[in-house]
């Protein structure tokens, strides 16, 4: 469906929501890159590694189970009162939970800013790719849609160069406040999407989500990118503590974390923005299974074959995070387009965040895996096989979505 958004608008709401999309991939991931200074500096004591684990793994899983709560509740509140008001109060949320950081001084406290973080976060990348899939033009749409997924490496990226700037972790929080003020314009100068408001003289009519109609694309949606989320994440979360393990004790290793999380951020921008090309090249279904391959090949590499810190571990990561951007700039367009507008939101939350239950739970145990596996690589080295399953199923998966409808 072509958009009757203006064109001028249409690029007012991708730039909003590009900019949200953003701070939510620097939220996400500024909070692991200072956990090696913020837990000994909130609990006034030296930790090791594995305590470093077992605390950090309960502020890395509360903020994906906060992902995964706004990911659901907001997507099917965006289906009831419209794309706007929800990107807006998740956007919001997202900025409050975050400047709130700058005055903590107690680590319970921070576990219930995170998740309220996560809500946020996970509201924003859903809203926002359901929302420019359908103000957007049919012919470009998986581009522009990869191009949105750049935007989380590029917030990663800005996650790196504050860590850099700003050695005391409270003032770099401070970022909270520019989606407080993006949230705002939101709400005052977008448009609704068009197509929801035309689903709601339909919404008696459609077939409701638990259909068979739509229930195996529902659940291969769910099963796949929970998959990948697995994997992501369980390696995404950690990489700048096991970095710093790799070290020589006394480096405070700052720098080598900052400059890992800005190259997993500039892969991930160079692999959603060819994401895009890729699909209309190749299709869906071989760019994710060389994907897939590609994540879980460069993650044996990585984990595998470093024991002290060089930099090899520079290119390899930037290596890892070309797959990784390339799986969520494809999975960006692939997932939203197998539902109708009526249930689109409802529908791709729960693809987008049912397994972040299940990563947020298998994160939560990366402690436990550190003490059982004998270091930090080998358990990351783990959560590769989740790349592995996502391979199989779509391996084993009949085409669900057309090529040539989506371009």
């Amino acid at each position: 469906m072509q958009s009757t958004v203006h064109t001028t608008k249409v690029k007012l709401a991708f730039t909003l929501c590009m900019l949200s999309y953003l701070l939510g991939g620097c939220i996400s991931t500024m909070m692991s890159s200072y956990l090696p200074v913020a837990l000994p500096d909130l609990l006034n004591r030296l930790l090791n590694e594995q305590k470093l684990s077992e605390y950090g793994a309960y502020i890395n899983a509360i903020f994906l189970y906060g992902w995964m709560c706004g990911g659901l509740s907001m997507g099917f509140a965006s289906d009831k009162i419209g794309r706007i008001p929800s990107l807006s109060i998740v956007t919001a949320l997202c900025g409050l939970g975050t400047v709130f950081i700058v005055f903590v001084k107690d680590w319970y406290v921070l576990l219930a800013l995170r998740f309220i973080s996560g809500v946020g976060v996970g509201g924003i990348l859903l809203l926002t790719t359901v929302y420019i899939s359908e103000i957007w033009p049919e012919k470009n749409r998986p581009v522009i849609l990869g191009i949105l997924a750049v935007s989380f490496p590029l917030g990663i990226v800005l996650s790196g160069g504050i860590t850099i700037l700003f050695p005391y972790w409270h003032q770099a929080f401070w970022i909270g406040l520019i989606p407080i003020g993006i949230a705002i314009l939101m709400f005052v100068f977008l448009p609704e999407s068009p197509e929801w408001q035309k689903s709601q003289g339909k919404a008696k009519s459609a077939t409701p989500i638990e259909s068979i109609d739509y229930h195996k694309n529902l659940w291969t949606g769910i099963l796949i990118f929970g998959a990948v989320l697995i994997g992501l994440w369980g390696i995404f979360s950690w990489l700048p503590t096991w970095v710093q393990g790799l070290l020589s004790n006394g480096q405070k290793g700052q720098q080598e974390r900052g400059i890992v999380m800005m190259l997993l951020g500039v892969g991930g921008i160079i692999g959603g923005t060819l994401s895009g090309f890729l699909i209309k090249s190749f299709g869906f279904k071989k760019t994710l299974l060389a994907t897939f391959l590609g994540c879980s090949s460069v993650c044996m590499l990585l984990f595998l074959t470093n024991h002290t810190f060089s930099g090899l571990v520079y290119v390899e990561t930037a290596l890892l995070s070309l797959f990784f951007g390339i799986s969520q700039g494809a999975l960006s367009s692939f997932i939203p387009a197998l539902f109708p507008a009526q249930v689109r939101g409802f529908a791709t939350g729960l693809c987008f965040n049912i397994g972040r239950f299940f990563t947020a739970t298998a994160v939560f145990f990366v402690g436990s895996l550190v003490s059982v596996l004998g270091g930090l690589g080998q358990s990351l080295m783990t959560f590769s096989l989740a790349f592995v399953l996502a391979f199989i199923m779509l391996l084993r998966t009949k085409s669900l979505v057309s090529d040539s409808k989506i371009l």
